[in-house]
Protein backbone atom coordinates (compact mmCIF):
# COMPACT_ATOMS: atom_id res chain seq x y z
CA UNK A 1 0.00 0.00 0.00
CA UNK A 2 3.02 2.31 0.07
CA UNK A 3 2.66 2.82 -3.66
CA UNK A 4 -0.87 4.22 -3.15
CA UNK A 5 0.34 6.79 -0.65
CA UNK A 6 3.21 7.66 -3.01
CA UNK A 7 0.88 8.18 -5.99
CA UNK A 8 -1.94 10.14 -4.32
CA UNK A 9 -0.17 13.54 -3.98
CA UNK A 10 0.94 13.74 -7.64
CA UNK A 11 -2.50 12.66 -8.85
CA UNK A 12 -4.21 15.26 -6.65
CA UNK A 13 -1.81 17.98 -7.81
CA UNK A 14 -2.37 17.02 -11.45
CA UNK A 15 -6.15 17.18 -10.99
CA UNK A 16 -5.94 20.60 -9.30
CA UNK A 17 -3.60 21.88 -12.01
CA UNK A 18 -6.04 20.75 -14.69
CA UNK A 19 -8.88 22.49 -12.82
CA UNK A 20 -6.88 25.73 -12.67
CA UNK A 21 -6.14 25.58 -16.40
CA UNK A 22 -9.81 24.89 -17.23
CA UNK A 23 -10.89 27.81 -15.03
CA UNK A 24 -8.39 30.13 -16.72
CA UNK A 25 -9.54 29.12 -20.20
CA UNK A 26 -13.22 29.50 -19.31
CA UNK A 27 -12.68 32.94 -17.77
CA UNK A 28 -11.15 34.36 -20.96
CA UNK A 29 -13.50 36.70 -22.76
CA UNK A 30 -16.95 37.43 -21.45
CA UNK A 31 -18.48 40.75 -20.44
CA UNK A 32 -15.26 42.25 -19.04
CA UNK A 33 -13.04 41.33 -22.00
CA UNK A 34 -13.13 44.85 -23.43
CA UNK A 35 -12.24 46.42 -20.09
CA UNK A 36 -9.41 43.95 -19.52
CA UNK A 37 -8.02 44.53 -23.02
CA UNK A 38 -8.24 48.30 -22.58
CA UNK A 39 -6.42 48.13 -19.25
CA UNK A 40 -3.65 45.99 -20.77
CA UNK A 41 -3.31 48.33 -23.77
CA UNK A 42 -3.11 51.37 -21.47
CA UNK A 43 -0.40 49.71 -19.36
CA UNK A 44 1.63 48.86 -22.46
CA UNK A 45 1.26 52.41 -23.79
CA UNK A 46 2.44 53.86 -20.44
CA UNK A 47 5.45 51.55 -20.43
CA UNK A 48 6.36 52.50 -23.99
CA UNK A 49 6.04 56.22 -23.21
CA UNK A 50 8.21 55.85 -20.12
CA UNK A 51 10.91 54.03 -22.07
CA UNK A 52 10.85 56.64 -24.83
CA UNK A 53 11.02 59.48 -22.29
CA UNK A 54 14.04 57.82 -20.71
CA UNK A 55 15.80 57.67 -24.08
CA UNK A 56 15.23 61.38 -24.77
CA UNK A 57 17.20 62.51 -21.73
CA UNK A 58 20.79 63.59 -22.34
CA UNK A 59 23.43 61.44 -20.69
CA UNK A 60 25.66 63.39 -18.34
Amino acid sequence: MDYVSALVPPVVMAALFAAVIVTMVKSQGGANKGKEDAAADAAIARAEQASQAGQDRPVS
